[in-house]
């Protein structure tokens, strides 16, 4: 179905394809608009943008909205959005927006309108209840952690700017509530009289009394569950929704809501039930609640579903001894995912417990200890990132029995928790639920995944480390799931959170087909380059040989930000100098050291080949699963990125749309380094999409026979047949022989390369199909 806009214009309500844009001060709306006909000539029906309300000066993502009444100047401002979504009508393109109702920016006061009123009027401003602020426990003044450390109060300046005093602390800037100064005042004076209390940063640990995205200071939590907060921070999206430019919505970090539910319904009313889709990390085997106003996630519990069908089980007896060897005893995962947890709980995360421990008060005859390392075990213990209650009930019922289980000396005190945790819609519930989010994505994705060097190819955000791959049988049972449950929620490869893009996935998943060549070039590595943590020079080889070649400056760039996450040898706030050096020499060796450099080319050189069948399969998978594919800016080429910043880097659209001509043009391209394959699989897929929707409304795994038929994935969407390879090393060792796929009798025709097979009662032949590419896109051959 389509929708007239304000210009008449009529654009698909649900995509048949989207594309995400990173908007950024280096790629304006400008920029993104001058891509529009490359997007339409790539097949996708929706451009798929960052968030573009006003952010901090220098945000290179977004996220840190600063005021939302205005476009982001440094983005185009409303001028260039004018021009971007003229752009996108004119080629017939709509576009999906990202918004981020669950935080603000604040690390500049002086650029949050809101913050800066809320530090100068305190209780009394008109945004006081916009931020999540426990008022009662900072004395009625807001904790800032800023401060190198609390004696540096007296580093504090008074200075005028525009008229008005302010209190600087080098280049951060406070108000001064009205009447409580003058010009000559004693700083430190003035900053007792304040709203706020500056303190040592590192006092966030147990001591702020707002709550933040995850652990970030910078980032201040809203309480849009307020309607009136609601309606302030979403008027002009809903303007721009009215007036027709924009179509679709993404919603970022929807666990960190109040009541997402009551959220989506309200966003559903405000907007007329635009598709939607949610940034929701769903655990193996979760759904979302039935009840959520949303066409599905954004698509990582789709990306696991099909990295994992293309790894091999086989691998994992092998894989797993290696990894035993270097960390020097058998890793008991979920073990060290509750470690990460409670570091999580003890540490950084400590102020949001805290504050739980609060509402909780008293329980008779319970020490107040007890009631904190309750919470605490609680929310290390939690299977899933929250529980939205009365949805998800059981999960806060296993837990409590989980505890009770590992943690007999708590049952007192995680009994009587267990009755005040699961009331739905009570604050401590809520805040409960607010907060076992940030636990499991600081203990798991920013802390465990990178201590668990085993194959990094799972360690990725949605996936299960510890599940290694999945059967054909068990990902048709998937896309059925799919297909009847959400069959418009989004899928996707790579974002901007992903931990490795997708071609790096592909090509780390050879690994498990080739366990001991691999065991035997980390064996010599290390002894070439020891390193104290051999589980982390494990994560590094791995994600150099994935990702290679690529910079000096970006492989030092990847090793120091995993090392710091993973929090074992160096860490963010205490870096170990010495550590680092060795780290970053090993790095360095990879590029000077001739035999080093010379092993990881030859090894790349080996298994690059089935990383690109893996990557042709993957996209293909993902192309044309139940869902609306999304393609990451760039990925429609090898893209080799690592974690963030790594994966926003420029992406060069001028040789994509010249190669896209050439394409064009007739030419099958090989799989080679210029990925010219991927490109193809890509625009052919979605632009079959756009054109054919009615050839994507169903799922049925075709049948494989043969030798080597546990090497292939195929389905019937019903009127087109996806077939990709799986295990690409194995059929190069044994070859399709008589592997067949059994369809319908007749004649079909490949939309990659033209190549005509017939199904006769054995069946058409895989040899046949996919002797020019890994993948195939079939139709019928009238």
């Amino acid at each position: 179905m389509s929708t007239p806009s304000a210009d008449g214009h009529r654009r698909r309500e649900v995509p048949a394809g989207t594309y995400r844009l990173q908007v950024t001060a280096d790629f304006t709306l400008d920029d993104a608009a001058a891509v529009a006909g490359y997007l339409a000539e790539l097949g996708v029906t929706h451009a798929y943008s960052s968030p573009l309300l006003r952010s901090a000066a220098g945000s290179t993502h977004g996220y840190d909205t600063t005021d939302h009444a205005h476009i982001d100047e440094s983005r185009g401002g409303q001028a260039g959005f004018d021009r971007f979504i003229s752009a996108l009508h004119e080629h017939g393109l709509g576009l999906v927006l990202d918004l981020v109702p669950n935080h603000m920016g604040v690390s500049d006061a002086a650029e949050s309108p809101w913050w800066w009123d809320v530090l100068r009027h305190g209780r009394d401003s008109a945004h006081a209840t916009a931020f999540d602020i426990d008022w009662d426990f900072g004395g009625g003044r807001v904790r800032i952690p800023v401060l190198g450390s609390d004696e540096d109060v007296a580093k504090l300046e008074l200075a005028t700017v525009d008229g008005e005093l302010e209190l600087h602390y080098y280049d951060n800037r406070f108000p001064v509530a009205p009447g409580t100064a003058e010009a000559g005042d004693d700083p430190a004076a003035v900053h007792a009289r304040q709203h706020y209390e500056l303190v040592d940063w590192r006092r966030a640990d147990d001591e702020l009394n707002y709550r933040r995205f995850f652990a970030i200071n910078t980032l201040a939590g809203l309480r849009v569950e307020d309607p009136e907060v609601f309606d302030a921070t979403h008027r002009t999206i809903v303007e721009l929704v009215d007036g027709g430019s924009v179509d679709a919505l993404r919603i970022d970090h929807p666990d960190g809501l109040a009541d997402p539910k009551g959220y989506l319904d309200r966003l559903a009313e405000a907007t007329g039930d635009r598709w939607t889709v949610v940034e929701k990390i769903l655990e193996p085997g979760e759904e979302l609640p039935d009840s959520w106003r949303t066409a599905g996630t954004t698509g990582y519990d789709a990306l696991a579903e099909v990295d994992d069908v293309l790894v091999d089980p086989a691998g994992e007896t092998a894989i797993t001894a290696l990894d035993t060897e270097l960390a020097g005893a058998p890793v008991d995962y979920a073990r060290l995912v509750h470690h990460c947890k409670r570091e999580v709980t003890d540490g950084m995360l400590g102020s949001e417990v805290a504050r739980l421990q609060r509402i909780v008060g008293e329980l008779p005859g319970i020490p107040a200890e007890q009631v904190r390392e309750g919470l605490a075990e609680l929310l290390a213990s939690f299977p899933v990132y929250r529980s939205y209650l009365p949805d998800g009930r059981e999960h806060l019922d296993e837990t409590v029995h989980a505890v009770k289980q590992r943690r007999p000396d708590l049952t007192a005190a995680v009994d009587a928790l267990h009755p005040l945790l699961g009331q739905a819609g009570t604050e401590l519930a809520t805040r409960f639920e607010q907060t076992s989010g940030p636990v499991m994505a600081k203990g798991v994705e920013d802390s465990a995944y990178y201590r668990w060097a085993r194959f990094v190819a799972l360690n990725e955000v949605g996936g299960d480390p510890a599940r290694f791959g999945t059967t054909v049988a068990g990902f048709h049972e998937a896309q059925q799931r799919r297909a009847e449950r959400r069959p418009a929620s989004m899928t996707t490869l790579s974002t901007h959170d992903t931990k490795r893009s997708e071609d790096v996935r592909a090509r780390l998943a050879v690994l498990a087909e080739v366990p001991a060549e691999w065991a035997e070039l980390v064996r010599r590595l290390l002894d070439r380059h020891p390193l104290a943590d051999r589980s982390l020079a494990h994560l590094v080889w791995q994600n150099l040989v994935g990702a290679w070649p690529l910079s000096r400056e970006r492989a030092h760039a990847y090793v120091e930000k995993a090392a710091r996450e993973a929090g074992t040898s160096t860490t963010w706030t205490n870096p170990v100098q010495e550590f680092e050096e060795q780290l970053h020499g090993l790095v360095d060796a990879a590029f000077d050291d001739e035999a080093t450099h010379g092993a990881i080319n030859a090894f790349v050189a080996r298994i690059a080949p089935f990383g690109y069948s893996n990557s042709l399969s993957q996209k293909l998978l993902q192309l044309t699963m139940p869902g609306v594919p999304d393609v990451y800016q760039g990925t429609e080429l090898w893209d080799f990125s690592l974690v963030d910043p790594d994966n926003r880097r420029p992406v060069d659209y001028a040789q994509r749309r010249s190669l896209l001509a050439r394409l064009d043009g007739g030419r099958v391209p090989p799989v080679d380094e210029t990925g010219a394959a991927k490109l193809l699989v890509v625009s052919r897929t979605l632009r079959h999409r756009r054109d054919h929707p009615e050839a994507f409304t169903a799922y049925t795994p075709v049948e494989v026979a043969g030798a080597a038929a546990d090497s292939v994935v195929a389905f019937d969407r019903g009127g087109v047949v996806t077939v990709a390879t799986r295990l690409p090393v194995r059929v190069a060792g044994t070859g399709w022989g008589d592997t067949a796929l059994q369809l319908p009798t007749g004649a079909w025709r490949d939309l990659f390369t033209g190549a005509r097979v017939v199904s006769d009662a054995a069946g058409a032949p895989v040899a046949e199909l996919l002797t020019r590419l890994p993948v195939a896109l079939l139709v019928r051959d009238s």
